[in-house]
């Protein structure tokens, strides 16, 4: 428990080291961006979890089915109804850190103006957070990951990044996941009601 708190407190004093680094232009674009991202993942709170809801009843009809089946058609539902859960487990857990990230927004703001500051190409950087403004609720996810596809990321950049709790789940290469687990979970509900369907129709038939 103590070698935990010193690793935390280590970390604390590097984030607040790198923050003293960030020029003022970058920690205005950085607050500007911030307000805007925790309005939409606010705003998105409700409707990301009635997606996450929304296919976990078909998902477990299409494992329960599956568990009772026989053959083929017992491993290819385990097959379907795991990949399916596990999308949606991942989903879940995402949204989760992004919720939590969100909810100390000055300590965001800081962690993006440090993430600018690590990119190398300060001026580039800071043109593409500035761009985020604009647009509200999953347009300003995929404008995220628009306006930072322009910017070469470096090596450099991933490694940093991925120390800073808040922020990497808002810039590359998290934020491209963030929008494809988005997707494939908007996808997972008509999929998942079309599955459940048709494991329901083979087990009635007796081939499932």
């Amino acid at each position: 428990m103590r070698s935990r708190r010193s690793w935390g407190a280590r970390a604390n004093r590097g984030v607040n080291d790198m923050a003293a680094q960030v020029d003022g232009q970058t920690g205005e674009a950085a607050q500007r961006a911030t307000s805007v991202i925790v309005l939409a993942v606010r705003v998105l709170r409700i409707p990301t979890l009635l997606v996450l809801i929304a296919p976990l009843p078909f998902i477990a009809a299409t494992l329960l089915l599956a568990v009772n089946a026989e053959g083929a058609g017992r491993t290819i539902g385990l097959v379907v109804g795991l990949l399916m859960a596990a999308i949606s487990l991942a989903f879940g857990a995402r949204r989760q850190r992004i919720l939590r990230a969100v909810e100390e927004p000055t300590a965001l703001a800081t962690e993006l103006g440090i993430a600018v500051s690590l990119s190398g190409k300060v001026d580039e950087t800071r043109t593409a957070l500035t761009q985020i403004a604009g647009g509200g609720g999953w347009r300003v996810l995929s404008r995220l990951r628009g306006v930072w596809s322009g910017v070469g990321m470096t090596g450099r950049w991933i490694e940093g990044v991925g120390d800073l709790p808040r922020a990497r789940y808002f810039v590359p290469p998290k934020i491209g996941t963030t929008v494809t687990l988005a997707i494939a979970s908007l996808w997972l509900v008509p999929v998942s009601i079309v599955v459940a369907f048709f494991a329901v129709i083979g087990t009635v038939a007796g081939s499932f």
